[in-house]
């Protein structure tokens, strides 16, 4: 799909940007352009890659000119870029506007005037029953991502929905593993919560799927196992080999859920099982030859009411066989 082909990953430099430069680099692409606004960051990115086939743009999708300057000649764009701390856009929510919303709405535009051939937005499961400003602006990206395959007859547009991925930026692992060993404790905001967690690795190569078979304008869900929060905190402790860590709780903070949702009520009646690995979404407006696409693959309708992250919770063991996968564990 992505031989010979130039690709724009929007947000690229972070820990998602990375792993999935380095899947598409072995997909011999012509070109994969990294547009972000960081200096360094792009610079180390550059240092640590020193591949000719990578372009570094610096830019915000906040500036609709210079993300139209960007996105030519491009054949698919990664849509990586978004203000994700949820206290942050708590606090801040004009700036999560500006980047979730109004920067994917630039980005539309510019892949529509641009004659991108595919857009594949990656959206969280924080904008399901969306209770923070920050999954709310996504949930609002995700619906100007689906309506814009009514805006253009060539450009396609998918969303796919994850949840938490081991290791990304700003993640509970690493921040676990650093209170374990400069504070010799665990600040939990509630000892129930439950979370999706996949290797980042797994997560890039499920994006690829998704993004091979979506028609365009449906919503792609990975297929997640689901833990307690504490369970990986106490694993982590375990490992350190530590005997004085203490976990404390702190409460949650605001727009906090105890379990995290991937797929809504609401959502679920136009739900399908796609295979082993996602759940597929139909849109709630009429998008043309999508619902033909389906049908034809004769797709199982779910059986569920919701998918949250606390209808199957996985074992402390399988925490540590995650972990492990993730390499976050040395004691192994």
């Amino acid at each position: 799909m992505f031989k010979d082909q130039v690709i724009l990953v929007t947000g690229g430099t972070g820990s998602w940007g990375h792993e999935l430069v380095k899947q598409l680099l072995e997909q011999s692409p012509r070109e994969i352009r990294i547009f972000s606004r960081g200096e360094l960051a792009q610079v180390n990115m550059e240092r640590e890659f020193n591949d000719v086939r990578l372009k570094f743009i610096i830019g915000d999708i906040r500036d609709g000119a210079r993300i139209l300057e960007a996105t030519k000649g491009v054949d698919y764009v990664f849509h990586l870029a978004a203000l994700k701390h949820v206290p942050i856009c708590e606090l801040q929510p004009y700036e999560a506007i500006k980047t979730n919303i109004i920067g994917t709405e630039n980005l539309i535009r510019a892949c529509i005037s641009n004659k991108v051939k595919k857009v594949i937005d990656v959206s969280t499961d924080k904008a399901v029953d969306a209770l923070n400003l920050y999954g709310m602006s996504k949930a609002v990206g995700e619906r100007l991502i689906i309506q814009a395959n009514l805006l253009s007859d060539y450009t396609r547009f998918v969303c796919i929905r994850g949840g938490n991925v081991l290791g990304s930026n700003g993640s509970v692992v690493p921040f676990f593993i650093n209170q374990i060993q400069k504070q010799n404790q665990v600040t939990i905001t509630d000892k129930n919560m439950t979370r999706y967690f996949i290797t980042l690795s797994e997560a890039i190569t499920l994006l690829f799927k998704a993004s091979e078979s979506s028609k365009g304008g449906e919503v792609f869900v990975m297929r997640m196992p689901a833990y307690r929060i504490m369970d990986v905190a106490q694993v982590l402790i375990e490992d350190s080999g530590k005997k004085d860590v203490e976990i404390k709780e702190i409460g949650m903070r605001p727009g906090e859920k105890i379990d995290e949702v991937l797929v809504s009520e609401y959502e679920a009646r136009n739900t399908y099982k796609y295979d082993d690995t996602y759940y597929v979404i139909m849109p709630s407006i009429h998008i043309p030859g999508l619902k033909e696409y389906y049908d034809e693959q004769n797709l199982e309708k779910v059986n569920f009411t919701r998918y949250t992250s606390g209808d199957v919770i996985l074992s402390k063991n399988e925490v540590k066989t995650l972990l492990t996968k993730g390499h976050y564990l040395k004691n192994v």
